[in-house]
């Protein structure tokens, strides 16, 4: 609660007009104090009066690319039984506020306000709660309440198509690692039959001798399995826009791209990044994060000494065959670091965005694709050849 101007001026001439009063025994001026105390009075309790209102909020959509349209629309019902009179409230979005009008709503009656959500940056935008202030007539008292949870709306980086597939890479026993264009299926081990095992799969041979159905099973060893690694450090994009750092931004659009482009060929992707991940978002997810929520929500890390923890650990899991690092400017100092992982990944390609001079060919003994940002590196992804 918290007392107005207005309200302040009155409370201390109450006071001065009750002090004269008895101090200089003036009853006219003792009562003119006991109305200011009293009016003062009146307006705090007029003004803690709780209005019933119930406020729900529909996105559409909840989740679009950056510059995408998207709306959030408000209804606020008024669920008590008197009008919800002297009633200012605004809706967060963001930045920003929005008025919405809930001034004399009638009881059992819902306004509705639909507004634009601004999608110019990735990010998530947090919309909500309602805050809505009651003000008693004479304007001596507000008090500021919030209705409603807040609504995460996930503007995701923009996505380029990207056309090629990393070739798989198969594995014999003796060691070799070949190329392959596509994933082969390749036997792996014996189980018992269940039901609903398709009876092609019944090894007969090894059935007859144990007794039982055993089945094969079957694992596409060459199935090509991606690794994009985000370089999500802050001294890997020192160079700011208006606070933003554009060459991260580019680097979470080619990851994106990178993600997408293989969900679609049906091919293993996973997203990492080499600094440990603070979300951004004031709202909470229904559940786990997908990888383009994750970059909706990813944000520079201070942890400036985190790329040889996380080349160690791709190192020692050996999570995929084709690594995809992707870093800015001053990511170029730890390349040698990434370079290192060429013996436990068969392709290794660095992305470095933003840069003002090309990175010297050869670096680490890596393919190195300089752009500018998302859009080039889509145009230039073709041209990488080292699958």
């Amino acid at each position: 609660m918290g007392i107005t101007a207005r309200g302040v001026g009155l409370l201390v001439a109450a006071v001065v007009l009750l002090g004269a009063g008895f101090r200089f025994a003036y009853p006219e001026l003792t009562l003119l104090g006991a109305a200011a105390g009293g009016a003062v009075g009146y307006a705090a309790l007029v003004a803690a009066w709780r209005p019933r209102l119930t406020v729900t909020r529909r996105a559409d959509p909840d989740r679009v690319a950056r510059g995408e349209p998207a709306s959030m629309a408000l209804t606020v019902r008024n669920t008590g039984r008197l009008r919800s009179a002297n009633l200012l409230a605004e809706d967060r979005c963001g930045q920003r506020t929005v008025p919405v009008p809930v001034l004399r709503l009638r009881p059992g009656r819902d306004t509705e306000v639909r507004y634009d959500v601004p999608t110019d940056r990735r990010g998530v935008v947090p919309v909500g709660p309602l805050r809505v202030t009651r003000r008693d007539p004479l304007g001596l008292v507000a008090l500021a309440r919030s209705y409603g949870a807040a609504v995460p709306v996930w503007v995701h980086p923009r996505i380029h198509p990207l056309t090629a597939v990393p070739r798989g890479a198969g594995r014999s026993l003796d060691g070799r690692v070949d190329g392959v264009p596509h994933g082969s299926i390749t036997f792996d081990s014996l189980r018992e039959y269940v039901v609903g095992d398709e009876l092609r799969r019944v090894h007969w041979r090894t059935s007859a001798r144990v007794g039982e159905l055993m089945v094969r099973e079957n694992v596409d060893t060459s199935l090509p399995r991606l690794v994009v690694l985000l370089d999500n450090r802050a001294v890997a994009h020192p160079q700011r826009v208006g606070g933003v750092a554009e060459s991260f931004e580019s680097a979470c659009e080619a990851a994106a791209s990178v993600v997408t482009a293989a969900h679609r060929a049906d091919l293993p992707v996973l997203l990492l990044t080499v600094a440990a991940e603070t979300l951004t978002s004031d709202g909470e997810a229904d559940g786990p994060l997908g990888p383009l929520d994750r970059l909706a929500a990813a944000d520079l890390s201070d942890d400036g000494d985190a790329v040889r923890a996380a080349t160690t650990r791709l190192r020692q899991d050996r999570l995929g065959d084709t690594l995809i690092f992707l870093t800015g400017p001053g990511g170029r100092d730890e390349l040698g670091h990434v370079g290192a992982l060429r013996g436990a990944y068969p392709s290794v390609v660095v992305a470095v965005f933003g840069a003002a001079e090309p990175t010297p060919p050869g670096t680490a003994g890596l393919v190195v694709v300089d752009a500018a940002d998302g859009a080039q590196f889509a145009a230039e992804w073709d041209g990488v050849r080292r699958w």
